[in-house]
């Protein structure tokens, strides 16, 4: 591991990792879910090019009679994960870019604040949420209260396909030197590396130049814990066809990367990509993977995959998840379309049959109230 903290990799997330080729039992991270598509179930109205980010303008006049509320409904939404058993929430931030935000003519200013806003936001939760449980916490500030841990706020960055709004993200083919593509993500970072958030959380990324992009970039904030996670097209490859391999070995040069993974990929694909990442690194291992849908950019719609679930992807998240902590995985949540009550469950299903409940990490304890 790097930030300097080499020997405290054991247990720094809270569980053990495994040695790469031989997984081990661990003490799962339930990470949360879709948050855009939570946010449309409940009612919100989503940006077209925004998307779950449009919200966050709900507090500016000139926005209010389209997003208003917008705030307050994404700290509800997460919230609502908490509740389920999230140990990470991941903020709104898949979407929110300072390009994105001046295209719809706002400042630089405004559009920087509210990259801190939706962090901020799901700090705001996170904390709420830990006093409620104040009165059954253990003899210290950052020990568990009720058996759960001290929740993180990851502060989510998407990938330069999330800002065209074309679905460009699930081929990862841009046209885009990796030079260019760390210039579109290098503000953002530093923002929310500044942002009060215990962690960065780079998702969704589907193509080798721009891991090689966000790699390079994160080893510009060296102190603060980050995660890269991959949209893979099938059991080996991310969406532009690079090996797994390939992207794990440039996204290990970041030197606060603490865990790598895989999300917004059909469930069937998972266990294979477990495989190989566990294979090849010692990090931790993320897999938040979509319902088993299939979403298509064109008419913005979700259809089930007759194919997939024939093939077994079908199966409840739920049920999926025991295999992938088996196979090495460290934390296990979703993404779109997978709504709190299936966070709910995996925790049920990956907690309570075997009597766990995680411990505070070194991270966590770093990070818990006073």
């Amino acid at each position: 591991m790097k930030c300097g903290i080499e020997s405290e990799l054991p247990g720094r997330l809270g569980v053990e990792p495994a040695s790469a080729g031989a997984p081990q039992d661990h003490t799962p991270l339930i990470l949360d879910g879709g948050l855009a598509t939570t946010l449309e179930a409940r009612g919100c109205r989503l940006h077209p090019k925004l998307w779950s980010a449009g919200l966050l303008l709900g507090d500016l006049p000139e926005f209010q009679h389209e997003f208003g509320g917008g705030p307050a409904a994404i700290q509800a939404a997460h919230r609502a994960f908490l509740e389920a058993g999230a140990d990470i929430i991941v903020s709104c931030g898949y979407q929110a870019t300072l390009q994105g935000f001046r295209r719809e003519g706002l400042s630089l200013a405004r559009s920087r604040s509210l990259l801190r806003l939706a962090v901020n936001l799901a700090v705001d939760a996170r904390d709420e949420f830990w006093e409620t449980l104040a009165h059954i916490s253990g003899p210290e500030p950052s020990s568990p209260r009720g058996g759960r841990r001290f929740p993180l706020v990851a502060a989510g960055l998407g990938t330069y396909g999330a800002w065209l709004a074309d679905g460009s993200e699930y081929t990862g083919n841009y046209g885009l030197a990796v030079g260019e593509l760390r210039d579109f993500h290098r503000d953002r970072i530093a923002i929310l590396a500044g942002s009060g958030a215990d962690m960065l959380a780079c998702e969704t990324i589907p193509s080798l130049p721009e891991t090689e992009a966000l790699a390079s970039l994160l080893a510009e904030v060296p102190d603060v814990p980050s995660w890269i996670s991959f949209a893979c097209r099938d059991g080996a490859s991310l969406n532009d066809g690079s090996p797994i391999e390939e992207a794990l070995q440039a996204a290990e040069t970041a030197p606060g990367l603490v865990a790598v993974g895989v999300n917004c990929t059909r469930p069937e694909f998972v266990q294979s990509l477990i495989d190989r990442l566990r294979s090849a690194t010692e990090l931790e291992v993320f897999v938040y993977p979509n319902s088993g849908e299939v979403y298509d950019a064109r008419s913005r719609t979700w259809s089930t995959d007759r194919q997939a679930v024939s093939a077994g992807g079908g199966a409840c998240l739920a049920e999926m998840a025991r295999g992938w902590v088996a196979a090495g995985a460290t934390g296990i949540g979703g993404c779109c379309r997978v709504p709190p009550d299936q966070i709910r469950q995996i925790r049920r299903e990956l907690m309570e049959p075997i009597g766990l409940e995680p411990t505070t990490s070194c991270l966590q304890s770093r990070r818990s109230p006073n």
